[in-house]
Order: C-alpha cells, then sequence, then structure tokens
C-alpha cells in the first residue's frame, strides 16, 4: 500500500469499479427480505447543499448497512421538477444571456429550455450523489415530471376529482404579484422590518344617536387595502365597544357604510381592540368574513395594482358585480405607489390620529424576493380533511413511527388543523392540470382530450380548451413513494419494495410533503379495507447550520457546497460563489469579510470518507446542528490513522514464521481486545438499528484509534517486531481486528475500506469481488469476561500512563532507566499480569527491574507513589527537578481530593441516599471515598518526602 491515500485518485475509481459490477442493483426474485428506501428528490434548480449530503449520507449508511446484512436493497432514486424555482432560475438565466424575460418567448420555446436546462443539471446533480458515494441504481432513477410521472398524476388527479375530493373555487391564497402565480405557506418567509403603522378614524354613521363619541379609531399598517373593507370588527367582550356593536361606520375616502361587528378572534389587548375587516385582502380577515358571511372586494390586479373596478364576491366567492368607487387617481398603479396617495388624503381630510413606527412581519417569497399579497383568486383544491383522520390514526397505532419520536407531535398539531389544500399553480413548467371545458365553462376531467370526449360522449364538432394551470410541485412529490416504483402499473419494483421501509427527511417538510405522501399512498393504495402505507419508519434528520447557528442560505452568504469540501476549493472560488447574485454592496463586503476570516486558504480537500463520518457523528437528535469544521479534521485524521494502520498489519503480514498460532499462547492483550472488539461492534449494530448513527460512529471511531491503535497496536510493536513469544498470535489478532473493523466501518466511510479490503482479498484469495458482499460480523459476549479482561489491561495501561507521567514530572530522559515498585498486599491476580508481561514492561517502558518488594532507601531519591487498583505502585527517581513547582502540583492535587471527599462524605451520611439508592451504587461510591483515602496519603507521602529533600 502506498504511504498515503489520496482519495481524489481513489475514490471515483472505486465508485465506477462498483457500478460496473452492478453491485448498486435489486434482486426482483423472491428474496428473505427486502429493504427499500425511496430517495427524496432534490430539485433540477442547481446544486446539492449540506442538507442534501447529510440525508443522502445517513440513506447510504442504511442502504450499504443492510445490504451487508444479506437483505435484498433498493433505493429509489430521483429528481424534483421543482416548477416554480426551476421557472425562476431559467428565466433569470435568460434575462443574463439574452436580456429578455420569458414573456419574451412563446410558452413552448421557454418550456423547451428548461428541459434543456433539466438535462445539464440532472447529471450534474446525479454526479454530486455519486460523488458522496451514493449506492443507488442509477438506471432506475425517476424525474418527476418523466412520461409515467405524468400518467401516474393524471390517474390520481381524475380519480381524486371523480370522487368529488378535487374542486375549484375562489378562495384567498398566498399571491406573488410578480410571479402571477399563487404560492405555498413553505415559499413564504417573514422578513421582520420597521414600518409605520396609521391610526385612521372611522367616523359613526348617526353618531348623535349613538353617543358622543364621533368616530372609532382603527390602527393598520397597509391603509391601501381601504378600498376593500367591509366591516369593523372588535371582541364582544371588550366593554370599550359593548354598545356599537350592530351599529354602522363610515368607511374613509369611499364613504362608504359598513357595519360594526363582534368576534372572539379580535385581540381587544392589541392596538385600539379595534379591527377593520378587508375578507379579500388579508387571511384572519378572510376567516371572519367567511364566518359572518360578509361580501369580499378585490381591489388588486394579479400584478399587484389597485384595479379601476374592484370585483365584489359575496363569502362563496361568488361574483356578484363591479364596484365602481374607487376615484381614477388611486388605480392603475402599484399598492405600495397607491399607499403614499392614500396616506396623503387620509392626512389632508385629517382622518389620521397618529403615525407610529412598528416592527412587522412582512410575508416575502423567499424565492421572488416579492412581497406576498393575499388575493383572491380561481383555484383547485383538494379536500384532504377526511384523509388526514387516516393519517393520523396510523401514526397513533404505530403503524409509522417517528425518530426521534418526538416529531409525531409536530405531525400531529399540523394534521388536526388541516384545510383544503390548494394544488394549482399559474406556471409554465409543471404537471398540467388535466380538465378540459367548453364554451359555457363546463368542467371535464380526462387523461387527453380524446379520453375526455370518450368518457362525457362530446363530438368532435364542441369545441374544447384545457387548463392552463399546473400542479402544485407537492401533489406529484406526494404520489412519489409509489408511483415512482411504476404505479398505477403493479411493477416488480412496486411488488418487492413497497412500502418502503424508511424516509429519511427534515422536519421543515413533515406536513408539505411527508403527511401529503400518507394520505395520498393510503387513498391509492389502499384495498379492501387494509390500509397500505407509505414507509414503516420516518427517520426526522436536523438542520445543518454555519459555525455561528445561522441558517446557510445563498442570500447571507454563508453556504458550504458539500462538494467543495470533498474536493477542496480556492478562497477566490468561494468567495466568487458566495457573493453571486448579491447585488448589496454592503453585504458582499461583509460576506469577503467573513469569508476570509474563516477560510483564508480557502477550503482545502478533506474527502467523501471524512465528511461522510463528520454527518453521522453529528446525527443525533437535535433539531439545530451548527457546522464545525475542526470536527471534520478530526475525522479525516482518523482516515489517515486507519490507513497507516492498516499499511502497519499488511506489512508484518510478510514476516515469514514457522509458528502457527496456538491457543495455549493466546496473551491477555489479545483476549482483551478481541473482547472489546466483540463488545464495540454490538453496541454498533444495535445503536445503527435503533438509528442511533451519531452513537454507531463515537464507538466506532472509540475503539479504532484509542483501543486498537493507540494501546494494542503499541503493545504489540515491539513483541512484533522482535518476533518473539506471542509473534503469530498477533498477526492472527491484528488480521482478524483488521477485517471485522473494515466491516463494519464501510457503510460509514466506503471508499477507504473497500481500497483496504482489496489488499485482503488479495492476501486471502477471497472470492467476493467489494466489501459490499460481505456479511457484518456479529458476536455474542461475556459481558463478565469483557469486564474482567478491560480491568485487567487497564491496570497495564495505568502502569504505563503513571511511568510516562512521572518522566515528564520529573524531568526524566525517556533513555534513562527507571525502576519500579508493586506493593500487592492481597492483589494475586495483579501480580501474575506484572510476572507474564514483566520483560514486556522492563523493554516498552526501559525499566531497569522490576520489585515486589522494596525496603532500600536512599537521601539521593525520592519516591513517587500511585495506587492504582488497590495496587501501591513506587517509582524511585533522582532528585532533579523543581521542587517548589512540584509541592504547588501536589498541593493543588490534595485540594482537589478534599472537595470530592467532603462531597463524597456528605452522600454518604445521607440517610436518603442510603435507604434509596441500589446497593451497588453505594459499594461504588465507598471504593471511591476509599481510594480518594489512599490517594491523598500516598501525596501527602510525596510531600513529606519533598520537604526532606
Amino acid at each position: 500500500m502506498k504511504k498515503n491515500y489520496d482519495f481524489n485518485k481513489i475514490e471515483k475509481k472505486i465508485y465506477k469499479k462498483w457500478e460496473k459490477l452492478g453491485l448498486f442493483k435489486a434482486n426482483y426474485k423472491k428474496y428473505k427480505e427486502n429493504f427499500c428506501i425511496i430517495l427524496p428528490p432534490p430539485n433540477i434548480t442547481g446544486s446539492l447543499h449540506m442538507g442534501h449530503a447529510f440525508q443522502h449520507t445517513i440513506i447510504d449508511v442504511l442502504l450499504r448497512y443492510n445490504r451487508m446484512l444479506g437483505k435484498n436493497t433498493f433505493c429509489q432514486s430521483g429528481v424534483d421538477h421543482a416548477g416554480i424555482a426551476t421557472q425562476l432560475v431559467v428565466e433569470d438565466y435568460l434575462i443574463k444571456t439574452t436580456g429578455k424575460n420569458k414573456n419574451s418567448y412563446s410558452n413552448q420555446y421557454f418550456i423547451k429550455k428548461i428541459w434543456e436546462w433539466k438535462e445539464k443539471f440532472e447529471d450534474n446533480i446525479i454526479s454530486q450523489m455519486k460523488k458522496i458515494g451514493l449506492s443507488a441504481d442509477w438506471n432506475k432513477k425517476r424525474f418527476t415530471l418523466d412520461k409515467k410521472m405524468i400518467f401516474a398524476v393524471k390517474k390520481a388527479f381524475i380519480d381524486l376529482y371523480d370522487k368529488k375530493l378535487i374542486f375549484k373555487k375562489k378562495k384567498i391564497v398566498n399571491w406573488d404579484s410578480k410571479l402571477k402565480t399563487v404560492i405555498s405557506d413553505i415559499e413564504v418567509i417573514n422578513k421582520s422590518i420597521t414600518i409605520k403603522k396609521f391610526y385612521i378614524k372611522y367616523f359613526l354613521y348617526n353618531s348623535k344617536k349613538v353617543s358622543k363619541l364621533k368616530y372609532l379609531l382603527v390602527s393598520t399598517t397597509r391603509p391601501e387595502t381601504i378600498f376593500g373593507d367591509t366591516a369593523l370588527a372588535v371582541n364582544p367582550k371588550d366593554l370599550r365597544y359593548k354598545k356599537f356593536i350592530g351599529k354602522k361606520v363610515i368607511s374613509p375616502i369611499l364613504n362608504k357604510i359598513i357595519p360594526v361587528i363582534e368576534d372572539d378572534h379580535v385581540d381587544m389587548n392589541q392596538d385600539t381592540g379595534c379591527l377593520k375587516i378587508t375578507p379579500a385582502h388579508d387571511f384572519n380577515d378572510y376567516t371572519i368574513g367567511v364566518k359572518h358571511k360578509l361580501n369580499m372586494i378585490n381591489i388588486f390586479t394579479l400584478d399587484g395594482k389597485i384595479i379601476n373596478k374592484p370585483l365584489i364576491y359575496n363569502s362563496d366567492g361568488i361574483f356578484i358585480k363591479y364596484d365602481n368607487d374607487i376615484s381614477p387617481e388611486f388605480c392603475n398603479i402599484d399598492r405600495l405607489e397607491s399607499r403614499k396617495k392614500v396616506i396623503n388624503y387620509l392626512k389632508e381630510n385629517k382622518l389620521i390620529v397618529k403615525i407610529k413606527k412598528c416592527i412587522s412581519n412582512i410575508p416575502i417569497n423567499e424565492r421572488s424576493g416579492s412581497i406576498i399579497e393575499p388575493m383572491l383568486t380561481d383555484q383547485w383544491y383538494l379536500n384532504i380533511k377526511k384523509m388526514s383522520e387516516s393519517a393520523i390514526k396510523i401514526v397513533k397505532e404505530k403503524k409509522i413511527s417517528f425518530i426521534p419520536k418526538n416529531y409525531k407531535n409536530m405531525y400531529f398539531s399540523w394534521m388536526k388543523k388541516v384545510e383544503d389544500w390548494c394544488i394549482s399553480r399559474q406556471l409554465y413548467w409543471g404537471h398540467r392540470i388535466p380538465i378540459w371545458y367548453d364554451d359555457e365553462k363546463k368542467i371535464y376531467a380526462g387523461l387527453n382530450e380524446k379520453d375526455v370526449r370518450k368518457k362525457y360522449s362530446i363530438s368532435k364538432e364542441k369545441k374544447l380548451f384545457q387548463e392552463s394551470d399546473v400542479l402544485d410541485t407537492w401533489f406529484s412529490s406526494s404520489l412519489w413513494a409509489f408511483a415512482s416504483l411504476g404505479w398505477p402499473k403493479k411493477t416488480k419494483r412496486l411488488i418487492n419494495f413497497f412500502p418502503s421501509n424508511i424516509l429519511v427527511c427534515g422536519f421543515d417538510i413533515i406536513f408539505f410533503w411527508i403527511a401529503k405522501m400518507i394520505m395520498l399512498t393510503i387513498h391509492f393504495m389502499s384495498n379492501n379495507n387494509k390500509i397500505k402505507i407509505p414507509f414503516k419508519k420516518i427517520y426526522i434528520t436536523g438542520l445543518i447550520k454555519d459555525f455561528n447557528g445561522k441558517k446557510m442560505s445563498k442570500s447571507k452568504g454563508n453556504v458550504i457546497d458539500p462538494i467543495d469540501i470533498i474536493n477542496g476549493t480556492s478562497l477566490k472560488k468561494l468567495v466568487k460563489k458566495r457573493t453571486f447574485n448579491i447585488n448589496n454592496p454592503v453585504l458582499v463586503k461583509k460576506i469577503l469579510y467573513d469569508t476570509k476570516k474563516r477560510f483564508p486558504n480557502g477550503i482545502k480537500p478533506f474527502g467523501a470518507d471524512a465528511l461522510r463520518f463528520t454527518f453521522t457523528s453529528i446525527s443525533f437528535t437535535g433539531r439545530d446542528i451548527n457546522w464545525d469544521m475542526n470536527r471534520l479534521q478530526g475525522y479525516k485524521n482518523f482516515c489517515n490513522k486507519l490507513w497507516n494502520a492498516s499499511r502497519f498489519i499488511f506489512s508484518k503480514l510478510k514476516c515469514k514464521n514457522n509458528k502457527k498460532k496456538s491457543k495455549k499462547n493466546i496473551s491477555l492483550l489479545d483476549k482483551w481486545i478481541i473482547c472489546c472488539m466483540k463488545k464495540t461492534i454490538n453496541i454498533y449494530c444495535n445503536s445503527l438499528e435503533k438509528h442511533r448513527f451519531d452513537i454507531s460512529s463515537n464507538v466506532i471511531y472509540d475503539f479504532v484509534w484509542n483501543q486498537f491503535c493507540d494501546w494494542y497496536i503499541e503493545f504489540v510493536k515491539f513483541d512484533i517486531n522482535k518476533k518473539l513469544y506471542f509473534f503469530n498470535n498477533y498477526k492472527y489478532v491484528l488480521f482478524k481486528i483488521l477485517k471485522n473493523i473494515i466491516k463494519i466501518l464501510h457503510p460509514i466511510i466506503p471508499f477507504i475500506t473497500e481500497k483496504i479490503w482489496q489488499k485482503i482479498n488479495k492476501i486471502q484469495n477471497l472470492k467476493n469481488s467489494s466489501i459490499m458482499l460481505e456479511k457484518i460480523p456479529k458476536y455474542k459476549i461475556n459481558i463478565k469476561k469483557y469486564y474482567l479482561l478491560n480491568n485487567k489491561v487497564n491496570f497495564l495501561k495505568e502502569i504505563i500512563i503513571f511511568v510516562r507521567k512521572t518522566r515528564i514530572d520529573y524531568n526524566i530522559n525517556k533513555k534513562d532507566i527507571l525502576k519500579i515498585i508493586f506493593n500487592f498486599q492481597n492483589n494475586i491476580s495483579f501480580k501474575y499480569i506484572i510476572i507474564q508481561f514483566k520483560n514486556y514492561l522492563k523493554k516498552f517502558l526501559n525499566i531497569k527491574k522490576i520489585f515486589f518488594a522494596y525496603n532500600e532507601y536512599s537521601y539521593d531519591l525520592f519516591f513517587v507513589r500511585k495506587y492504582v487498583q488497590n495496587v501501591e505502585i513506587i517509582i524511585p527517581v533522582k532528585r532533579n527537578f523543581d521542587k517548589s513547582k512540584k509541592i504547588k502540583d501536589i498541593n493543588n492535587q490534595i485540594l482537589n481530593i478534599d472537595k470530592n471527599l467532603l462531597l463524597l462524605n456528605a452522600k454518604l451520611s445521607d440517610r436518603n441516599f442510603i435507604t434509596k439508592a441500589p446497593k451497588k451504587i453505594i459499594k461504588l461510591e465507598t471504593s471511591k471515598l476509599c481510594n480518594l483515602k489512599k490517594y491523598k496519603n500516598t501525596l501527602l507521602n510525596q510531600l513529606n518526602n519533598l520537604f526532606l529533600i
């Protein structure tokens, strides 16, 4: 093996070999046990981010682990067409390259350009997944807008429409006036900004008959919506307004008479406690308007301007008439420009009492950057209320479980409040809704126009027009769990791998994707009163944030590209990537400063294995995960350590020796490391099966680095180099341990383990072409035997640590020979250990003699003492150290011991502790107390000896 592991050269070759051998392909014949994961399809809008890489690592660990358990594994991969996101990206690209937006092209040309984009960036995304090591059968990858998916989506829509679960209605939605489409809640972010709040007079109609008060005061941050007011609302418990309920006020500017209504929704402690109701342009107002059967007045055009003739609808969304009351001076201008004119008018007519600055959350489309306008529009809806009941039930019955468990509460919270799901979008790109209209606007549902005419017996003479809207991306994605496997056809993949075993995704899309998948899977896949679920478990990952705990975002310029971590990148390229499309000079300057400070030399290459190991180690149950480059460096160091340990072992296997392994000659160290390995493998496998990837990665890291490399290999290096008594046993054990740790590390770090395994293959002439075809080792372990062996080896470890520390503390050169004295008292078992390893310790630690009794005293010597496992160890040292410093160190140790003694004495004097604590705990605490007292006496003796010098 080469001295250094060059992952840049090796990883790509290894992945190509896996693909060439077809190791990711599933077997569609009858198998003992199948294991399937449906990959959440990433958008085709560019490249993978850290969240994708994190989730794909977890998915691949599960795939490789279950493959090595002998299961028939399959990963259904694919990418999402991402309606709005993709359309925006392609339009932005066209503007930059041609100076024209989508309106400058025909629909067909624009869609053609999107398909060209898809072909280019789909390949890019797949190559990134491969770079991370995802072991998916790429021949089976799907696209949410491929021909089979288009057919599946049409079938699903038509079925739901025919069952009257899909309907069209005019309701209030999140409207993006820049994109001219409805958008989902997940695409809306609330940006906190300072704005002005206006307190406006609404004069009472016939106020003399009501009160001496002439007007009610209403506060608003959106005075332009006055044109859409249909009522004022107060809380029925608010005594200030009790007598005004049922009365009327005059709406400013238009001078319309509107009622004062009561509603519990109104917060009487917020501002004036009197709320203006604009049902067509505020979600809360819409709820109140529908409840009180108020008219709804739409005052905006689709591009966010004040409309010439507002449209008046009743509370059911049915058009009543046009409104001609708005003065032309306010119309045909953007709503924000109109706001200025409304404010000026109100000021001139002394209708504003005061203006106050306040912090408010403004809804913004995260993708387009435009302010969202609540708007009444005609949209298609799916009634998911009944579906949600079944979806709640199966989680309550534990047919589907959340990991961690607490996320099911978030799921229940959302599912209990479900409303009709708006499934239509006003875009070019997406699944066109399979609905046709005739001249009378009558609706027909079908796969195509031919199917519609046949289904509804419509003659060729009658003209039909297809719905121009497309379906929400989440609608097609919600069918992914079964449609990606071939539904509505009964494909081999669907028969073998539905339902999948586990879904891995983020908590932010529990409702937007997971819940909808569960609902639609139950609807389409259940039969004969037998409920079918999409997956058995849902593993929710945390959110990867930057090192300051802030969300990674392109708009903030703090994104780290996982491929840059694998390949490395220069500071120049990193800055360019982070400031791309950011036009704010102040923000660019800040990003530049932060990037240079954090990555002065760019990002050095770490390879896929180090990145994967880091991801598994941080996959704990928390919601937020701060990214730490130092941790990444630690796991790169681990890979190097594993590589070097393997090189050492392989070099020793070349040594020829006639003696074979003998059970009689197996040493304590061999028994100990084998027992430790078995225990590690048990914890590793149990943790993986419980989806505690962090525990699995940490336990194998600790075993390989600390127990195997730092102790066992160091223990045996001397013996194996000298070809002494245990030479052949050491070779056997080293090789056995290496094979096992390479196998169990493979799911986490697949590339380096495959490379090392190829060397093992050559040595043993194994038939398997890859480590992926090996079995995960499983062992039974005798816990009592483990603790007994661990106790004995820890005794040896502590002796070595004590001797090394003594050399450091008393300035003793490594080459200087020491003597060591053991006072065993009744600890005969430990005496046998020293006898067995006497020569070893002497040469390993450069000790001249080992004594079991020592009465010699010399004024020139100082005796360093320590108790290990109740055995007193004494090292005589020459007085060539800093006496005052040593006295200070010992006094500090005694002070710490005294603090611990006080705490232990208090605990053991506590009656509650003595009566309630288990006997084992009491015994353990008593033993701690005894050992601390002995150690304190040892330190006091050392102190006395120091004063004698």
